[in-house]
């Protein structure tokens, strides 16, 4: 009768000590507000900002096109290099849990400074370089 109650008592210490330890191995862990991120993945607002700079060069497009700035295939071409740039960026994105790696961050960016450029300079409002001692000046691009 004795070695039953001690096996008894062994027994329920046992799986008292037990669950609370495998509950906790199998919650694993969960990234907390305090765990830092990876530094090298641009999250939420970057992405949020690349898309409205696509959007916005998008919208100067159109205007510059209203305006008869540009010619009509040089819009569409702009507006496909553009949304080209916002697809690629909207697809890391979603495929990375809504991350960009920096490397395609700072590539996607370039890109669209370049669409920006060529909108600038098609439409005479780009960035003018030299000082005119020669004759002139002249856009940069």
């Amino acid at each position: 009768m004795r070695s039953l109650k001690t096996l008894r008592t062994a027994t329920l210490t046992t799986l008292l000590i037990t669950v609370p330890l495998a509950g906790a191995y199998a919650a694993g862990h969960h990234k907390g507000a305090l765990d830092a991120s990876d530094p090298t993945d641009m999250t939420g607002p970057r992405v949020t900002g690349l898309i409205e700079q696509v959007r916005g060069v998008e919208q100067g497009i159109t205007d510059a096109r209203e305006t008869k700035g540009i010619s009509t295939s040089e819009a569409q071409w702009l507006h496909l290099r553009a949304a080209h740039i916002g697809q690629a960026a909207e697809g890391v994105a979603a495929s990375d849990h809504g991350r960009i790696p920096a490397a395609q961050y700072h590539d996607l960016l370039r890109r669209l400074d370049n669409v920006d450029q060529r909108l600038m300079s098609d439409t005479g409002s780009g960035f003018m370089i030299g000082d005119g001692s020669d004759g002139g000046n002249y856009p940069n691009g």
